[in-house]
């Protein structure tokens, strides 16, 4: 795991050599911050571990399920959403009061033994359980992490450098990991991959055993149970800036789902492409995330969060219009090609020009009693898009037809930011470090 750790820093150093106006860099100085770099390190670790469950869990189910491990994978993403949408608020209110090393040591700790028995199973029900448990885990995990690092990180400008760096991970992880799942599957059966996963999450919780992280405000136990688990929601409904927030998740989930739920039917029948034609057009998705994510913390220094974040919004359907107007014209492959590749670029693009710097509306929107809330909140809200948009790419996709799913993945996306636009004031305050400092 270590050696991957340096493997992701290297790749983040010559991403993009000879482009000096990314900053890659500066980008990379908010390391230098120990507390931060742990932090990161056990984040890189936990992601590497979550690529490798995804690649085995697949493997799995085809051998249980055979020509139905489809609707067994389709099933487990459905019972993550769930959790993920139901279970965070709760545990969020649940926890409050536990200390935040804790809270995510426990949960990497529950995560790890749930990838022990995973190579066990040999019902689908029993896949449904686990995944339920792990992913409720992760529902822990992740939000936790996330309003911790604000705390850590008290700069605004290293914040949204640490942003970009977390962006940059995911993208990473989403090209290295398969990569890594297939050269080790040269070697080990699939089981062993779940063994990868458990190192991952153990690597995690001894990365985060190492750091002294800053304790949460205490929680007011005197306020009703329905009122600590709703708190979040309430306060980002409450706030303009953040109901734009809302809106643009549903304008992310639908360029997401299109590109998750249907690179494969693209390559494979429209430009007649093999798997490694799937894994090149989701590597183009995911290099536009990162070229973003990489030049976020330059461009925010020029322009307001509210116009980049916009931006995105508008060229997200853009994009998605784009796609429905190529299967509608259905090209021959050597036009398709370029076609496609382009579009899953800026699609890419626009999805970290409003996933990068989110979290920073989110910091400057909340205060230290209610922080841990307002990340969980967004966390839950955010994935609950994905419960409208998957079937809507996939199902309309497969029952009525791909140019009408991405059309209503469109007008989805165009009506979502549009109401961005207008619920988002533009006269609201810019995101500075001085504007942020005032709200602490």
């Amino acid at each position: 795991m270590v050696a991957q750790v340096r493997t992701y820093r290297i790749m983040v150093e010559t991403t993009v050599i000879g482009k000096r106006s990314l900053e890659v860099p500066k980008v990379l100085e908010v390391l230098r911050h120990r507390t931060f770099g742990r932090l990161f390190a056990a984040q890189i670790v936990a992601l590497v571990g979550t690529g490798l469950l995804t690649v085995a869990l697949g493997l799995l189910a085809y051998d249980l399920a055979g020509a139905d491990a489809g609707a067994v994978l389709g099933t487990a993403l459905a019972i993550k959403m769930v959790a993920y949408v139901g279970v965070a608020p709760v545990i969020s209110a649940v926890t409050d009061r536990v200390p935040r090393k804790a809270l995510l040591i426990g949960a990497d700790a529950i995560r790890a033994a749930i990838a022990v028995l995973l190579p066990l199973v040999d019902q689908t029900w029993q896949i449904y359980v686990l995944i339920f448990l792990l992913q409720a885990a992760s529902a822990t995990f992740t939000p936790a992490f996330q309003s911790v690092i604000p705390a850590v990180l008290v700069k605004q400008e290293d914040y949204t450098r640490a942003l970009s760096l977390s962006r940059l991970a995911y993208d990473l992880e989403s090209l290295l990991s398969p990569i890594l799942a297939a050269a080790l599957l040269t070697m080990i059966s699939y089981n062993y991959l779940f063994l990868g996963t458990v190192a991952g999450f153990v690597g995690s919780a001894l990365l985060v055993m190492s750091t002294v992280l800053p304790r949460p405000a205490p929680a007011d136990r005197s306020v009703p149970l329905i009122h600590r688990i709703t708190l979040g929601a309430r306060v980002m409904l409450g706030r303009p800036v953040l109901r734009g927030l809302l809106a643009m998740n549903m304008v992310v989930a639908a360029a997401t789902a299109l590109v998750v739920v249907n690179t494969v039917v693209y390559v494979r029948d429209l430009l007649g492409g093999s798997n490694t034609g799937v894994a090149v057009a989701l590597g183009c998705f995911g290099g536009g995330s990162m070229l973003i994510a990489l030049a976020v913390p330059r461009v925010l220094a020029a322009v307001p969060d509210r116009r980049l974040m916009l931006t995105g919004s508008a060229v997200l359907p853009v994009g998605l219009a784009a796609a429905a107007l190529m299967l509608l014209t259905a090209p021959a492959p050597t036009l398709g090609w370029p076609l496609l590749a382009g579009i899953w670029i800026v699609l890419g693009a626009g999805t970290s020009m409003i996933n990068t710097p989110s979290a920073r509306l989110l910091r400057y929107e909340s205060d230290e009693q209610n922080r841990s809330a307002v990340f969980t909140a967004q966390f839950s809200l955010s994935h609950a898009c994905f419960i409208l948009t998957y079937p809507l790419a996939g199902w309309v996709g497969a029952q009525v037809g791909q140019v009408t799913a991405a059309a209503a993945l469109t007008v989805l996306a165009t009506l979502a930011g549009l109401l961005a636009t207008r619920v988002w004031p533009a006269q609201a305050e810019p995101i500075t470090e001085m504007a942020a400092a005032g709200r602490r």
